[in-house]
């Protein structure tokens, strides 16, 4: 298995793969961690190569914090246009079902993170579930094509005109997450959804049928990547 910096792969029986994103405590999203979690599922896909079985669980590394957003400290100008952008079609692009373990706080960009993947998992323990940019002043180009296409259009709006904060109860309630478990059992959720739907991988037409339903997003996030010629990074925050 290929070596990482900020995240480890585990294998489970049955070609349930778990990567642990370990950047920090809060796992925030600069260029190389994003080119690293690529790199993650272009190793898994690799693994199972073509007509398999196979789903892919993402979790974070403590129980405090997921992915509390895009690093805005990180120098790199085009940390999103050839990091995050990328990362978020790649996910969609995943041939695989794909859960992402909420094990704590999701902000911002972990958000949209969060949404790429096909199931959402939290607890019932205290964390919170938000996209604060428009207090921020930061948008950018394609940033709410993913929770207008999964959510209703209701909800959408709580999410990205009025940077609602969602309890797991209420996230589960406005379909933000799929399931809310006890403390200590996400992961052992996570896997049994990765195992109920990591069959329906094997005739070929998962990550087709996937696009029919959120290929609008991909496209979105396809045109600001690797763009180097103009601005399409989220503005300054005003914090």
């Amino acid at each position: 298995m290929t070596s990482f910096q900020y995240l480890t792969i585990d294998r489970n029986p049955g070609n349930i793969y778990i990567i642990t994103l370990s950047r920090k405590a809060e796992n925030k999203l600069n260029g190389v961690f994003c080119q690293e979690i690529i790199r993650a599922f272009h190793t898994i896909h690799r693994e199972l190569g073509p007509l398999s079985e196979g789903a892919v669980i993402t979790r974070g590394s403590n129980e405090k914090f997921w992915c509390m957003g895009i690093d805005l400290e990180d120098p790199d100008p085009w940390s999103n246009s050839d990091g995050f952008y990328p990362l978020i079609t790649t996910i969609l692009d995943f041939p695989y079902p794909t859960i992402a373990s909420l094990t704590g706080h999701t902000f911002g960009a972990g958000c949209l993170l969060a949404l790429a993947h096909d199931y959402r998992i939290t607890s019932t323990a205290k964390r919170y579930f938000s996209i604060p940019a428009i207090d921020l002043g930061l948008s950018f180009p394609g940033m709410g094509v993913l929770p207008r296409l999964k959510l209703t259009p209701q909800i959408s709006r709580k999410m990205m005109l009025e940077a609602h904060r969602w309890t797991p109860n209420e996230a589960l309630k406005d379909g933000v997450v799929d399931f809310v478990v006890p403390e200590g059992e996400i992961v052992e959720r996570a896997k049994e959804v990765a195992e109920k739907w990591k069959v329906k991988s094997k005739a070929g037409a998962y990550g087709v049928l996937r696009k029919e339903l959120w290929g609008d997003a991909g496209k979105a996030f396809r045109e600001i990547s690797f763009v180097h010629n103009q601005v399409v990074g989220p503005s300054k925050a005003k914090i």
